[in-house]
């Protein structure tokens, strides 16, 4: 069983690797029903399906929790973090149990590469707080990859009721090489724009190319927006100018910019809308608007992929 929150007393980040429902249940109900037995403010993100599984084992004390829905939250994983960061900072200096479940079957290849990222960054971002993250994966349904990947990135796992601390753990500022491996060529129709100064022209190129791969209009003004930060960035931070593709796949309609600077904060993308009104470079902004973001950052400079669910409202 997991330690209780309110007996860590420090940043704590766990991987529960379940197998069954019932165990499920019972190790996040206790987990978070210890955390509001201390006074602990709690923070719940599951996918929707696990959302009552857990307050009906909770009884009462589930209306001490804050529940939110992974799929929708955690759509894009880079926003799970801000969101943690903004329920810590309502309760600043009180300790804080969180349950977050970033990765369900269904999740493509991207966004499990992604989530798995975030589940890094977790042990950077709160290193210095006093949060207790319960992360639960399901071990039957989800490949064997990924409960790997997962144990890499928590320095303690629960299996079997038990919890140990995780012989793989890569430390708090290391991500597994799988989700730091090269975004995969554009294909050879992608659409493909070149800029150094006119965001006007890059903006437009977007719009044309957006709409005629089928995009809704209100997320074609998403698109233009994301990239549109990202060129503007290119501008203000580099002494060149950049690239931008767009193109279609049966799923989505996905813009890649592409320049020659360096992100050399890895929690960069990760800050909060505070970080943002105070200065930050749009990477908030684009998180917000985009259904997944892929950043990769290597000696030729950053490659930014921006993803749009053709099926998004």
């Amino acid at each position: 069983m997991a330690e209780s929150p309110a007996t860590a007393g420090s940043f704590r980040h766990v991987g529960f690797f379940y197998r069954a429902a019932e165990e499920y249940a019972t190790t996040v109900a206790a987990f978070l029903g210890d955390g509001v037995a201390a006074g602990e403010p709690a923070f719940a993100a599951v996918p929707e399906s696990r959302l009552s599984l857990i307050a009906d084992a909770l009884g009462a004390d589930a209306r001490r929790v804050e529940f939110a829905d992974m799929t929708e939250m955690g759509r894009n994983p880079a926003r799970i973090i801000p969101e943690i960061l903004t329920f810590a900072s309502k309760h600043r200096g009180q300790p804080v149990c969180c349950i977050g479940e970033p990765i369900w079957p269904g999740r493509t290849a991207a966004e499990i590469q992604e989530a798995t990222r975030h589940e890094a960054l977790i042990n950077l971002a709160f290193r210095d707080s006093p949060v207790t993250f319960l992360c639960p994966y399901d071990r039957t349904a989800l490949a064997k990859s990924v409960i790997a990947d997962a144990a890499s990135t928590h320095p303690a796992v629960i299996r079997d009721w038990q919890e140990t601390a995780s012989a793989t753990y890569l430390g708090p500022a290391e991500v597994p090489p799988r989700c730091d491996r090269p975004l995969p060529r554009p294909p050879a129709h992608a659409e493909t724009l070149g800029y150094r100064d006119d965001l006007r022209q890059v903006r437009r190129f977007v719009a044309t190319k957006a709409k005629g791969a089928g995009l809704a209009p209100p997320r074609i003004h998403d698109l233009v927006i994301a990239i549109g930060e990202l060129a503007g960035n290119t501008l203000r931070h580099t002494g060149g100018g950049g690239t931008v593709q767009v193109w279609r796949t049966s799923e989505e309609v996905i813009g890649q910019v592409a320049d020659t600077g360096h992100i050399t904060d890895p929690l960069a993308r990760y800050r909060g809308r505070s970080a943002e009104l105070l200065g930050g470079n749009g990477l908030w902004l684009v998180n917000q608007v985009c259904d997944l973001v892929q950043t990769r950052t290597g000696q030729a400079g950053t490659t930014t992929r921006l993803h749009m669910r053709l099926n998004r409202p």
